[in-house]
């Protein structure tokens, strides 16, 4: 059974990203990019998006860290044209340098939506994680793994780091004594006597932890 993870993610305005920036200049959307290389200069990666929006700029006046060039009009729709260096470390590079193809792109003003498949659960934490380091507004929107029936099982993905470090000892601590279990194999007094606070505290530091994650769990459903 394949054990590979679909992940959808939003990046808010990536920096390096300009597909995300010439949609955020024109307050409008990207649903279709595409990447070509061209063999004689495999350097250099040449990108297409069709972007619509209500107006659009001259080539000469998007500001968006590249040139430019429209190549094609579909109505209120218009595909642009640019080149840069490949390697120039935008976020579908981050992902694709673990081996895993972006398998679509769109943008909504300056967020950026990326679709991609990790081989596994460490795989796609090994994604996030480098995500993490380079974009402080990395967002997991929804993870899907493939059932052996070909149903999709929906995943939640908790940051740990939204936690404190006394949160996550509180909740590991816990779930080690049995406090979890039902019935209880230790009580709050037991677990709070093993962590060296008081039960008051236990169940504070207990209670802010769960809500954490549970903010996580309902905020993926909504």
């Amino acid at each position: 059974m394949p054990s590979g993870i679909r992940a959808e993610i939003r990046l808010e305005d990536p920096p390096d990203c300009v597909v995300t920036q010439a949609a955020a200049t024109t307050s409008g959307t990207v649903n279709s990019v595409t990447t070509s290389t061209n063999p004689d200069a495999p350097t250099r990666v040449t990108e297409e998006f069709m972007l619509e929006a209500e107006e659009y700029p001259d080539d000469d006046e998007f500001d968006v860290g590249a040139d430019l060039s429209s190549v094609f009009a579909y109505g209120s729709s218009s595909v642009y044209r640019f080149e840069r260096d490949l390697g120039a470390g935008c976020p579908c590079e981050v992902i694709e340098s673990f081996d895993c193809p972006v398998t679509d792109v769109r943008t909504r003003g300056s967020s950026l939506y990326l679709t991609f498949h990790a081989p596994d659960m460490q795989g796609l934490q090994a994604i996030i994680g480098e995500l993490q380091d380079q974009y402080d507004s990395l967002d997991v929107q929804r993870l899907l793994q493939s059932q052996q029936d070909h149903a999709e099982q929906t995943l939640v993905f908790v940051d740990r780091s939204s936690l404190t470090d006394r949160q996550l000892e509180v909740l590991e601590t816990a779930h080690r004594m049995g406090y979890f279990e039902h019935p209880k194999r230790a009580n709050a007094g037991e677990v709070a006597e093993e962590l060296g606070i008081t039960s008051t505290t236990f169940t504070e530091h207990l209670a802010a932890a769960q809500t954490k994650l549970l903010d996580a769990i309902l905020d993926h459903k909504r």
